[in-house]
């Protein structure tokens, strides 16, 4: 594969499935050596698989992103096969069902640990790299819920998506002088592997509260990724994009036509 991203290295955390093997796939395409970051081996060695019998670059590395030595192991996996850490997509997210009054301590902690503490740890992780070769891409896979919507069971879920946005505006500061951006996508909801076990007529469900009358792709969100990632978006910092088919737009279900 050949294109805009020729010789530049990614990672993409929480690539096994869903999202992030959408966005890995995107990269890709684009010519990237990809680093394909998971807990689950056997489905990460898959997309790895994927994007090779494709004409893609890809190695896989197994790391919890809640745990510092893990991240730490992921980062040197990169520097020793790629050379550079150019672009991060701290993608890894969770997201168990559980309304307020039988949200547990240990499922609370264990949503924030892997959703917010595991995406300041990669982009901790990164950051010394990024600094030395003065050049770096941070994108992070926040969500429409917590920052805009809320949705009934996912008020852990949504807290973590709204903290990422305000660690990323602090970042976004700091990393400026040394050519490092930091930038989020926002999804709607989007097909993936979990979303298809809740059934077709769940999913035309919500399809129906979508203007665009469908729900997305995991690579429109790695194509939102790939822009902010882009020579394109070199001067965009600290900011978000919303990719969703206009479901936060009506104000009511009358606005839909």
């Amino acid at each position: 594969m050949a294109g805009k991203f020729d010789g530049k290295s990614v990672i993409v955390t929480g690539a096994s499935r869903g999202l992030g093997k959408g966005i890995a796939k995107v990269f890709a395409e684009q010519g990237a050596s990809m680093l394909i970051v998971a807990r689950n081996e056997n489905a990460g060695s898959h997309t790895v698989e994927e994007i090779q019998t494709a004409g893609g670059v890809a190695s896989f590395c197994r790391a919890d992103v809640s745990r510092w030595s893990d991240v730490e192991t992921m980062v040197q996996a990169t520097m020793e096969r790629y050379g550079a850490v150019h672009v991060l997509c701290a993608n890894a997210g969770i997201f168990p069902s559980s309304p307020i009054e039988d949200l547990s301590e240990e499922e609370w902690d264990e949503v924030q640990a892997v959703n917010v503490k595991g995406m300041f740890l990669a982009v901790k992780a990164c950051l010394p790299h990024m600094k030395k070769q003065n050049y770096g891409r941070i994108v992070l896979t926040s969500s429409i819920t917590g920052p805009i919507t809320g949705y009934p069971g996912w008020a852990h879920y949504g807290a973590s998506k709204a903290a990422m946005l305000g660690f990323m505006r602090t970042a976004a500061i700091e990393c400026a002088k040394h050519n490092i951006t930091i930038n989020a996508v926002l999804p709607g909801n989007i097909i993936t592997e979990g979303m298809e076990t809740l059934g077709q007529e769940h999913i035309r469900g919500m399809e129906q509260s979508i203007p665009m009358g469908r729900l997305g792709d995991p690579e429109d969100i790695g194509y939102a990724a790939l822009f902010f990632a882009s020579p394109e978006a070199k001067y965009i910092t600290g900011q978000t994009l919303i990719v969703d088919g206009g479901q936060t737009l009506p104000e009511s279900e009358e606005g839909l036509i």
